[in-house]
């Protein structure tokens, strides 16, 4: 991770924070980034096993200062219940990726050999293209499209990182 103008040193942080399930949260969350200036990688929000309750996984690239300034933010939005910084190795971080290639009848085999291999699904095969599905860690991702690169990437859509905490540590939440 590149280094900011103050000389400390900025890495790649995420946070799952447990919100009420309101109208305009999202907005809010990522209004309070920009206002900031914080640099904001992704921003992803879900169901979970509650109703009423939804996560928001935050990825950011943050200096120690700056991460414990975007937590008490965070936490001072009303309907944010609990936020918590994920480690890496502590964590379980997946992103999923759909990506059209260019395939023909010659060359099909290959690309649905290469997807295969990253356990990857062809999820759609037209005459000149096949869309191919994938989950994974950013690592698995990238390695893949630099296997399909040669055939020729038509579209690519990816979307941001979502995480769970290792064994049995949750977030429960406290409702408010």
């Amino acid at each position: 991770m590149p280094n900011n103008p103050n000389n400390t040193v900025v890495s790649r942080h995420v946070l799952s924070v447990l919100v009420e399930d309101l109208d305009g949260i999202i907005s809010r969350v990522s209004a309070m980034f920009t206002r900031r200036g914080f640099s904001l990688v992704s921003l992803v929000s879900g169901k979970t096993e509650h109703p009423k309750i939804n996560r928001i996984t935050v990825v950011v690239d943050a200096d120690e200062v700056n991460i414990e300034q975007i937590t008490k933010q965070l936490n001072k939005l009303v309907p944010v219940l609990k936020v918590v910084r994920l480690e890496e190795g502590t964590m379980v971080a997946r992103a999923l990726m759909m990506v059209k290639v260019a395939a023909d009848a010659n060359n099909r085999p290959q690309v649905v050999d290469a997807a295969n291999i990253f356990r990857a699904r062809v999820v759609d095969v037209a005459p000149d293209s096949v869309v191919i599905e994938a989950t994974g860690t950013q690592g698995k991702l990238r390695a893949l499209l630099e296997v399909l690169e040669p055939f020729g990437i038509r579209e690519l859509i990816s979307s941001g990182q979502i995480a769970l905490n290792r064994g049995p540590k949750t977030m429960a939440p406290s409702v408010r």
